[in-house]
């Protein structure tokens, strides 16, 4: 059979550093082939290669990129722009930067299939968002992406992505942001579309129970140099490099449980309800309310760590967004250290900020483009009355970013010159830097490879036993959960449907929905 794409000997540089360097791979029709690797390895670069969509600043200095049999190096602007989206389609790492703010998603998929297709019907854009997994699709491809969920915003990527049945689907971490049920759902979909059109897919991903789940063969990339490719099987089974043994086992070793703090509670939610007003008609007048969170209580201990788990979209965001203050409550109460803190004024609130501090989900819209990594850390610090010289707060940066796997050369730069993952560790090194007493964990190891998410969770554990911390842990990925929570709520529709300990939520779950949960997890081979 004929390769439908081949990567010869591609490198690729920038100001004379060479960041890929001589890879090459064949992908060929129906078959899945996951290029992985940590974050900054030149995996998303080789993506941008192939769909020629390097900045300018990149050079491609040698090798070639054959859709078949034409090279898409030699072809015209023009000529490649009939070839992106509809013979190859490319789903971004990063949804919020990927889609336009200003134009609904229906709008946005509808463009893709009227420059294709030459026609977008509306029946068929809500049938792309109804396949990925978007709840009541004819009503919200209307809507906007702030109005969605960062794994909704993937789901619609994907949508615009599949919209014109290309040849070759390049999905660039398609499942970061996504919690396992919606994971499973999109992997099964990709599966089927692969299979009834000979859909061939380059996978590039850092979770390597999607590797085991869907990949055929798997490149290992590290340094912008592929070390190992192998089919799956064989990779799992028997790695040939050290590196991958390396990544195999950075995995969370199952049956590690964290036991209950039973320290006093730090942080309680009292049916705290968070409530967003429906407005219809010429004098938007209040038509309903959609119910974010609808009456959830729980407690954080101090030094504890709570891991709040549900599907994109069940509020748990929301929650933590409430939490700090960042979305009025419409009912309950939120207490902080003994003192109810919801219904303070943002004036009277300000000192908590110090001693509550955030992670967000997407690290790139958390950060100000203009301001170099240096400024973004120590902005918090001067704007909380962190009080220390000139001299001690720049030792004190440059501990962090090293404690978060940068390099103190990494101050000088803008958040645009760091890969999702790198940016994801500055946001962290940004939160612990004010010596926060709560910290709200925003799915903050979806963008890490790996190896990094296991120093990142061995780092807040660390800053947990050394100063106390608490965490609100909101994630989608349950494999993490063991080894670094003490407690688990799990979260659906605005409501919580089951917490309790670790060990008891995740070997007998009593609830239907966790059962639900734990089923869609990617099971990985115990070989190597």
């Amino acid at each position: 059979m004929k390769p439908l794409l081949s990567v010869t000997d591609l490198r690729i540089e920038a100001a004379g550093t060479r960041l890929v360097d001589g890879i090459s791979f064949d992908l060929f029709p129906g078959e899945v082939f996951a290029l992985v690797g940590e974050s900054g390895s030149g995996k998303s670069l080789t993506s941008l290669a192939v769909m020629r969509l390097l900045a300018d600043a990149l050079q491609i200095t040698g090798g070639d990129v054959r859709l078949g049999t034409d090279s898409l190096f030699a072809l015209t602007e023009t000529q490649m722009n009939g070839i992106r989206g509809r013979r190859i389609a490319m789903v971004f790492q990063e949804p919020q930067s990927s889609l336009n703010p200003v134009h609904a998603i229906g709008q946005q998929i509808g463009e893709v299939l009227k420059l294709h297709r030459g026609q977008a019907k509306r029946q068929d854009i809500v049938q792309l968002l109804s396949e990925v997994g978007i709840p009541d699709p004819g009503d919200r491809v209307d809507w906007y992406p702030h109005q969605l969920s960062g794994g909704q915003k993937q789901r619609v990527m994907i949508a615009m992505a599949l919209a014109c049945e290309p040849d070759v689907l390049i999905a660039d971490e398609p499942t970061t942001a996504l919690d396992v049920t919606i994971q499973k759902q999109i992997l099964d979909l990709m599966n089927t579309l692969r299979k009834s059109r000979d859909l061939a897919i380059l996978l590039i991903t850092h979770d390597m129970g999607v590797v085991a789940e869907m990949a055929d063969r798997v490149a290992v990339m590290r340094h912008g140099r592929i070390l190992e490719q192998a089919s799956c099987d064989d990779f799992f089974r028997q790695p040939s490099h050290e590196y991958s043994l390396q990544l195999i086992h950075s995995l969370p070793q199952p049956g590690e449980y964290l036991q209950e703090s039973g320290h006093d509670p730090l942080l309680e939610l009292k049916d705290v309800r968070v409530w967003f007003a429906q407005r219809k008609g010429i004098l938007q007048r209040i038509a309903g309310y959609t119910k974010a969170v609808d009456g959830i209580t729980l407690s954080i201990g101090r030094g504890e760590t709570l891991a709040l788990v549900g599907e994109s979209g069940s509020g748990k965001s929301t929650a933590g967004r409430a939490i700090l203050r960042l979305e009025d409550i419409a009912g309950g109460e939120i207490w902080f250290d003994g003192n109810r803190i919801d219904h303070l004024s943002q004036g009277a609130f300000h000192p908590l900020r110090k001693r509550i501090q955030v992670i967000f989900q997407d690290p790139f819209s958390s950060m100000n483009p203009r301001m170099t990594v240096r400024e973004i850390i120590e902005e918090g610090m001067e704007s909380l009355g962190i009080r220390s010289t000139g001299q001690e707060r720049e030792q004190k940066i440059r501990r962090l970013i090293e404690r978060v796997g940068l390099e103190a050369g990494h101050l000088d730069r803008f958040p645009h010159e760091f890969s999702g993952g790198q940016r994801q560790r500055i946001a962290i090194a940004r939160a612990i830097a004010v010596e926060p007493e709560l910290i709200i964990c925003d799915e903050p190891t979806s963008a890490l490879d790996v190896s990094i998410r296991g120093q990142v969770l061995e780092l807040l554990q660390e800053l947990q036993n050394e100063m106390g911390l608490s965490y609100l842990f909101i994630t989608h990925d349950l494999s993490i959960i063991p080894h670094l929570a003490h407690r688990v709520a799990v979260m659906r529709q605005g409501v919580i449907v089951e917490q309790g300990d670790t060990r008891a939520l995740m070997t007998a779950p009593q609830h239907e929905y966790t059962q639900h949960l734990l089923a869609a997890v990617p099971v990985i081979p115990q070989h190597a």
